[in-house]
């Protein structure tokens, strides 16, 4: 407290220095590595090892106890793998079959976690704390059917259980318990022997094999190893010229690196807590050697990350004969639209004056993060007043010269994506549509380019969909079972002038209906994805979890919220696009990383406004780290 006479202010309170923890956590990765060359960096991506390069998740500026025990569990479950893990050994012993494989690499991580947590307690409690956060991220508690169970996660349980005796925690729910008759029925003997294999990868991944065989997931290894014996036998009998030698060499070569590159790819598990530590694809790594690529990983990634990503997550579409992606234009004519505008802005005019402040406020922050920067101490480039002194007493004084540093503030684009279901009725779809309004603005003038969508169903109970269903004869588990209304109320490259009326299609009486967010997602981020701008931030506003009756009615009753986890899995993983959500009403943390929840809806502006700033704040940290320089006032 200031004294008598004291005019100085108190301090604001800040976070905690998180710098001797970054420093101590890089300590232990490289002491259990055994390398001194491991590289450890804390970014805000999701956490992942390519050789002896370690990403961690950033520490929050508070960070609490268990998250600190999560990513010592991820660090210390990456260290393992580079002190525990050959991968030639993996590669050469993975068995062919895309199950067999997940299972393979499951247990492999498995076992050099176990290795740790054998070794020390404190090791074994960091990775049980990672592994509780990675089964609370997945719903695992959710699961109550064997067909919605992943065995490569049940054998990867069980295998943990018969090494360390660490029952699974209860974030894991039922998962092994669903798997465990048929796995000892088939391979129980083989789970009594793994103990004595822990410390030997090689004769570990024999005993996985056999365990694979009894399960009729893969062959024994010992039928791989038989044949190539006698092929390699029977090609050293054999002379063989210069030229053949060569072409051998190169197939070996490539043999060789196929496995490897599919390993690092399988291992895609964890995202602050949803990654096993184990070897990660080419494309989470890109910064190492592409750095100036304006998509980092797309060169190497041609296709979109949902290419056959139904099929992987067991999602169906029954049929997409009546979906339909329409503007506001079409829904609507000019006149009704100018009729709903008018009802949205006298629906809001008492909050007219906080709108604008809001508005001018936002815009102040992000356009003081547009202010010119200067690199300073250079050998050319426009002359530094502030060195003038230094050149008039030596005119041969080096590094007297500034240059503007170039900003890529303007490179980005947003995407609000509004969920238009009935549950949005009233007071939510109403500041819901003024705050699009208000951010499409301010982001404008600000250079930034906004794209406005909602989505919803053309009916309630089905529509045309299950009628068709119900006329081919009910087919069993047709999956997503409407017709799908996705909205375009403003485009990206539509200036806001125009579009602003769009957003009163939003009060149109029956326009909300029921909602699929995990399709709705995936088509917001085709469409972000074919923008050439280099930054893409993904907004879903929402108050729940999706909903359609038609669907839920003939399929499991978690079916659309577990594609929603995978469609948010696969962004927040595998894409470049930035995603972040805002649940009115209704806590969406559970499904997103980055996301915040308010209770009334008239917060609703205030958390888009702060979580926008803050994602450009981020940006405009992490440009400054690059050299020495200082804002120019």
């Amino acid at each position: 407290m200031a004294g008598r006479g004291d005019n100085t202010r108190a301090k604001p309170s800040v976070g905690a220095d998180v710098e001797p923890l970054r420093r101590a956590i890089t300590g232990c990765v490289r002491s259990i590595a055994g390398s001194p060359d491991v590289e450890v960096v804390f970014a805000n991506e999701r956490p992942g090892i390519a050789g002896e390069r370690v990403r961690l998740p950033e520490l929050s500026k508070k960070p609490t106890a268990h998250e600190l025990a999560v990513t010592r569990g991820l660090g210390d479950s990456m260290a393992l793998r580079i002190a525990c893990h050959d991968q030639k050994i993996h590669a050469a012993m993975a068995p062919q079959g895309q199950d067999a494989r997940l299972v393979f690499d499951a247990v492999e991580q498995a076992r050099v976690e176990s290795i740790g947590t054998l070794r020390m307690s404190g090791m074994g409690d960091n990775i049980s704390a990672m592994n509780a956060e990675k089964y609370a991220k997945a719903n695992f508690s959710g699961i109550n059917r064997q067909e919605d169970a992943p065995i490569q996660e049940a054998v990867a349980m069980l295998v943990r259980e018969k090494l360390t005796g660490e029952k699974p925690p209860e974030s894991a729910g039922k998962v092994l318990d669903l798997w465990r008759p048929f796995i000892e029925e088939k391979a129980g003997g083989d789970l009594d022997t793994l103990s004595s294999a822990i410390n030997d990868q090689q004769a570990f991944a024999r005993v996985i094999r056999h365990m694979l065989s009894a399960m009729e997931m893969a062959e024994d290894v010992g039928d791989d190893t038989e044949q190539s014996d006698e092929e390699s036998s029977t090609d050293e009998d054999q002379p063989r010229s210069n030229e053949e030698d060569q072409e051998s060499a190169e197939e070996e070569a490539g043999s060789e690196q196929a496995p490897a590159e599919e390993s690092e790819a399988s291992q895609e598990q964890m995202d602050d807590g949803e990654m096993d530590g184990a070897e990660i694809s080419d494309d989470d790594m890109m910064e190492e050697g592409e750095e100036d690529s304006e998509t980092p990983g797309e060169m190497r990634r041609p296709a979109s990350p949902f290419d056959d990503f139904n099929e992987k997550v067991d999602y169906k579409i029954f049929t997409q004969e009546f979906d339909e992606v329409v503007t506001a234009e079409e829904l609507c004519d000019e006149a009704e639209l100018e009729r709903l505008r008018a009802f949205l802005d006298k629906q809001l005019a008492h909050l007219q004056g906080a709108v604008g402040r809001l508005a001018n406020r936002m815009q102040r922050r992000l356009m003081a993060q547009q202010n010119r920067s200067w690199e300073f101490d250079l050998e050319e480039g426009y002359l530094d007043p502030a060195r003038l002194t230094r050149l008039v007493i030596d005119p041969m004084q080096p590094l007297s010269f500034k240059r503007e540093r170039d900003t890529k503030f303007r490179d980005t684009v947003v995407t609000l994506v509004i969920d238009n279901s009935g549950s949005m009725r009233g007071r939510p779809i109403t500041v819901a549509a003024t705050c699009a309004d208000i951010l499409a603005r301010t982001l404008e003038r600000c250079g930034v380019k906004v794209e406005i969508l909602g989505f919803t169903t053309k009916a309630w109970k089905g529509g045309q969909s299950r009628e068709k269903w119900l006329a081919g004869g009910k087919p069993p588990t047709p999956g997503r079972l409407n017709d799908l209304r996705h909205i375009i109320y403003k485009s990206a490259d539509a200036p806001w002038r125009r579009s602003r009326r769009n957003l009163g299609l939003m009060m149109r009486e029956g326009l909300l209906k029921e909602n699929i967010d995990g399709e709705a997602l995936m088509w917001a981020h085709s469409r972000l994805s074919a923008r050439p701008e280099q930054r893409k931030i993904l907004m879903m506003i929402s108050d729940g979890a999706p909903v359609d009756d038609s669907t839920l009615s003939v399929n499991p009753g978690n079916y659309l919220e577990r594609h929603l986890r995978a469609v948010i899995e696969q962004i927040e993983m595998r894409s470049s696009v930035e995603l972040l959500a805002i649940g009115i009403g209704h806590d969406v943390t559970r499904y997103y990383r980055k996301a915040v929840t308010i209770v009334d809806a008239d917060e609703l502006a205030g958390a888009m406004t702060e979580q926008l700033a803050a994602l450009f704040e981020d940006q405009a940290a992490t440009g400054k780290r690059g050299g020495r320089g200082r804002r120019a006032g």
